[in-house]
């Protein structure tokens, strides 16, 4: 049994390979054109889909560090802020110093106090502070309300305790800012363990100091009484309803120690019987309330010796709240530290991803140009080549062969 070709078969097959010829040769100039060896799905379904995930990934990656630079941009706002607030309370501290001393007189006093109001409202305005976007550096995650307004009973804080956190990783996160509540209304109180205040009714000299903590262990917490059952002698009560316990009980001598539940303080001068002093739970207290009664001890009269005793202590207690704001500031400010330093970390790991992750993609995805000239030249003779056996098919005839 024999085949046979027609003519037309011959032509339609010399066709399609010119056809095939023609389309291997302009994708080649596609690519060349390009520069990348995959410009669809169809010339490596595989590798287009790798180029693909790995494009994901770095558009991932430049998120992340876009998130890192407003993270940065915001925390380095409020590490000014916090800066510039220490500076202000550093001031107060030195002109409570002034203050406490004994040959201030009451209009050296009355300038001192004038002063410190005016740092209180420079505080009040940092603390109000917005940053590059007009968001309020200390309201939590109510970041376009005005967190802290002076109202007549005192500084009032109309933010939240929120925190916004970016991510600037695949599992990491770093918070942007601190709440105005843990910035401003989260202080230590007095030495961070206790406070002691005079009773408003004494009528004695008796001073008496911050107090010293002897063994946390032992302190119960709760609130003491230090009252003087004489000139000459003290006790320590509880506050047990409806009978106070005595904890502790002594003669009394200006400036030595009194112990008790782990803790120590010291009371100078000459208090009389009935006079009376209150050691309770330092807690936390918020800043502006601590330097607005800080201006009412320097605006408390000193006109007489009870008054000045009492002045004296009171503003023992304020000097000791200024350290421990200052410090309490001061762990802020490390805080927002050691998030910066972990946002330019974060970058950096980006930035060297990003790098690997560019080369994989480029070796997957670009062109090797000297492969493809080689490959077009080697394609445009192939061309040629059909091209001439399609004329030479569409020139056959019978007549040729007789």
């Amino acid at each position: 049994m024999s085949m046979r070709v027609s003519t037309a078969g011959m032509h339609a097959a010399t066709l399609g390979l010119l056809l095939d010829a023609q389309a291997r040769l302009a994708r080649t100039q596609e690519q060349i054109a390009s520069g990348r060896r995959i410009n669809s799905p169809a010339d490596d379904p595989i590798g287009a889909t790798r180029i693909e995930s790995l494009t994901r990934e770095i558009e991932a990656g430049r998120q992340y560090m876009r998130n890192a630079d407003a993270a940065g941009s915001r925390l380095k706002y409020e590490e000014q802020g916090l800066a510039d607030l220490g500076g202000a309370l550093d001031r107060v501290r030195e002109l409570v110093l002034q203050a406490s001393n004994a040959t201030v007189d009451p209009d050296s006093r009355a300038m001192i106090r004038q002063e410190v109001a005016g740092r209180v409202q420079d505080m009040l305005d940092i603390a109000n502070r917005q940053d590059g976007q007009g968001e309020y550096l200390f309201a939590g995650l109510a970041a376009l309300t005005r967190p802290f307004e002076r109202t007549a009973t005192g500084v009032a804080y109309r933010g939240d305790q929120g925190q916004r956190y970016q991510a600037v990783g695949d599992t990491q996160r770093v918070a942007d800012g601190d709440s105005g509540d843990a910035v401003f209304l989260r202080v230590p109180g007095g030495n961070g363990t206790f406070v002691t205040e005079p009773a408003a009714g004494n009528t004695g000299t008796g001073v008496i100091g911050v107090g010293n903590v002897l063994d946390a262990t032992a302190w119960p917490g709760g609130t003491f009484t230090l009252r003087f059952v004489a000139s000459d002698a003290w006790e320590v009560v509880d506050s047990a309803t409806p009978t106070p316990n005595v904890v502790a009980s002594g003669a009394y001598a200006s400036g030595q120690a009194i112990e008790f539940a782990g803790i120590s303080v010291e009371v100078s001068g000459q208090p009389v019987a009935g006079d009376a002093f209150t050691v309770s739970d330092a807690g936390r207290v918020g800043l502006f309330a601590a330097l607005d009664r800080l201006v009412a001890t320097l605006d408390s009269s000193t006109a007489t010796p009870v008054e000045r005793a009492q002045f004296q202590s009171r503003l023992a207690g304020d000097l000791v709240q200024l350290d421990q704001a200052l410090g309490h500031l001061q762990q802020v400010r490390a805080g927002v530290g050691v998030r910066l330093s972990a946002l330019d970390n974060a970058v950096a790991t980006q930035a060297d991803l990003e790098t690997d992750l560019e080369s994989l993609r480029s070796s997957i995805r670009d062109l090797d140009y000297a492969e493809a000239v080689s490959r077009l030249n080697q394609q445009f003779v192939a061309l040629q080549a059909a091209q001439q056996s399609l004329a030479r098919v569409g020139q056959l005839s019978l007549f040729d062969y007789l």
